[in-house]
């Protein structure tokens, strides 16, 4: 492991705006947080929104800074990653931004029933091979978990360069039957694009130079809980054009 890793991980350590347990703390357990984030970690009742997959943490310090009457939090399985967002919130002295390094499949260990009012997912792997389709966080399996955090009345937004991500995100909605608020297939070309969606991370730009469309789905569950698995088509007609689009 570089240096740079290592001095990263340390630093993390010091950061309060940052919460990394050991596995075993949430493994078949609950974290002391779930159903307190409001009380113990922001100190107010301000709605909380999740950035799920946060990378560096920018698109969550960007919105936090837009947003200063909403709470954030970032949640990625990269440490030296995040690093770099918390550092900015700490030096920042942003109080409505928190971290928390986890892997997603473990995330109702972390949150109440109607805890959370909104999620993000920014530029996550889309998980092309159609046998690693639940992996998807817009799968079936994932609104199953994000059912049991998520307001009734809260949003699932989605921001990907991937059309087949997309497409797949339209089939599960129209699939369960979900609210769509939003769909559009290129943000820029189309003009939809606002201040908050203009806000680029470094993934983005590099999609951007390649000169692939950014998608964006905006979709509510409306208190739905069961999402059974289920074949999409799609995955073998379109797996190979996804893939080259993406290298």
């Amino acid at each position: 492991m570089g240096k740079d890793k290592l001095r990263r991980f340390a630093e993390n350590l010091t950061f309060e705006r940052l919460v990394q347990p050991a596995f075993d703390e949430i493994f078949n357990n609950d974290h002391p947080l779930k159903g307190h984030w409001h009380s113990d970690f922001f100190r107010n009742d301000r709605p909380i929104t999740l950035e799920l997959g946060c990378g560096k943490g920018e698109y969550t310090v960007a919105l936090a800074r837009l947003n200063p009457q909403r709470n954030y939090i970032g949640i990625d399985i990269k440490g030296a990653r995040m690093w770099r967002g918390a550092k900015t919130a700490t030096e920042c002295n942003m109080d409505n931004v928190g971290f928390l390094r986890t892997r997603i499949e473990f995330i109702n260990s972390f949150f109440a029933e109607g805890e959370v009012d909104e999620i993000w997912i920014t530029f996550p792997d889309p998980q092309l091979k159609t046998r690693r389709a639940k992996k998807r966080l817009t799968s079936p399996l994932f609104l199953s978990r994000y059912a049991q955090l998520l307001d009734p009345r809260g949003s699932i937004n989605l921001k990907t360069d991937s059309q087949h991500l997309y497409n797949y995100t339209q089939a599960v909605i129209g699939r369960f039957g979900l609210r769509c608020e939003t769909a559009d297939n290129d943000i820029y070309g189309s003009g939809f694009a606002d201040e908050v969606l203009s806000v680029k991370t470094a993934y983005e730009q590099m999609f951007l130079q390649r000169g692939l469309p950014i998608t964006y789905t905006r979709f509510s569950l409306d208190g739905r809980r069961d999402f059974e698995p289920f074949d999409w088509e799609g995955d073998d007609s379109d797996q190979k054009d996804a893939e080259e689009a993406r290298r």
